[in-house]
């Protein structure tokens, strides 16, 4: 049997040999530590069970004011963060055009020129073939359009 000095010799769990006195130090370190967290903790449990013992009462007396309160707060918040968070968005977005408008590239802009030439180019595509398919039907339905409003003004006139 090993005694209590000595440790495992397995290559994969070799650790030095420590004193009995050094683990003793340690240990007891380990237990006041942990001893005076846990009293510490239920302190504050405690404390936090008899705060609200005491706070109940006032709290149930003003409740028809602190909800609201309470509500109004929040919402006001709220308005101001969302504010804030507009502003800030608005802010870079002018920054970004005016970067982009100065032309010194900002994060994006090489995307925004693609999808714009390739809006441009569709919208080419687009009236090319509506001018093969429907060329003459469509300047003849745009002539007699134009004749008929022409002749409608002139009859009200009258």
């Amino acid at each position: 049997m090993a005694s209590p000095m000595t440790t495992t010799t397995h290559p994969r769990h070799a650790m030095p040999k420590q004193q009995l006195s050094h683990r003793v130090a340690r240990t007891t370190t380990a237990v006041t530590v942990g001893g005076s967290l846990m009293v510490l903790s239920g302190l504050t449990l405690a404390a936090t069970v008899i705060g609200l013992v005491l706070a109940t009462p006032l709290l149930v007396i003003f409740s028809p004011v602190l909800v609201p309160a309470a509500i109004t707060l929040f919402l006001i918040t709220a308005g101001f963060v969302t504010s804030g968070g507009f502003g800030t968005t608005a802010s870079f977005i002018f920054y970004w055009m005016y970067r982009y408008a100065t032309r010194k590239h900002p994060i994006g802009a090489a995307q925004l020129d693609r999808a714009r030439e390739k809006i441009a180019h569709a919208a080419h595509d687009v009236k090319e073939r509506a001018e093969q398919q429907f060329g003459t039907s469509v300047r003849t339905f745009t002539n007699a359009t134009k004749r008929k409003i022409k002749e409608l003004k002139h009859l009200r006139r009258f």
